[in-house]
């Protein structure tokens, strides 16, 4: 078996790459995908122009390296470039600034409560509201709504 792997070093690579990737597959955290992908692309370099086992795991090293830094380039990117919108994913208070809603009751010293959806929020506002009048959330502070009239 080492005799193989010694005369037929690409198929060492290919089947660590292989390995590689199919543990990532169970896996699914992407730690092993580029050392996989890595392995693949040395294995099929050497194969086509063999070199010694140490520019092989040279090879092999800076790949990998160079394959996980242009990934997380790649992803940090794409963080920096988020849309708003899914800033406030899960955030079902952020999601209702600027909506505009009537008002069922009274605010009271400028607290009550209004419904949006099937949901009943505490609502803060600088004055008095009358019912059936319409109002716009402005803000959120903690899970209470600030709303003004419009």
């Amino acid at each position: 078996m080492i005799a193989l792997i010694l005369a037929h070093p690409h198929v060492f690579w290919l089947s660590l790459g292989g390995l590689l990737l199919a543990a990532e597959m169970l896996g699914g955290n992407g730690y092993l995908l580029w050392s996989g992908v890595a392995a693949v692309v040395t294995g099929l370099a050497v194969w086509l122009m063999p070199f010694g086992w140490e520019w092989q795991g040279i090879l092999f090293a800076a790949l990998t390296l160079l394959a996980a830094w242009l990934w997380w380039r790649w992803l940090s990117r794409q963080v920096r470039e988020q849309k708003p919108a899914d800033a406030a994913l899960n955030q079902r208070g952020q999601q209702l600034v600027g909506k505009r809603f009537t008002l069922e009751t009274a605010l009271v010293n400028g607290r009550g409560h209004m419904r949006v959806g099937d949901s009943s929020w505490p609502v803060l506002a600088d004055e008095d509201l009358q019912a059936g009048i319409r109002v716009e959330v402005v803000a959120v502070e903690g899970i209470t709504l600030r709303v003004r009239s419009c």
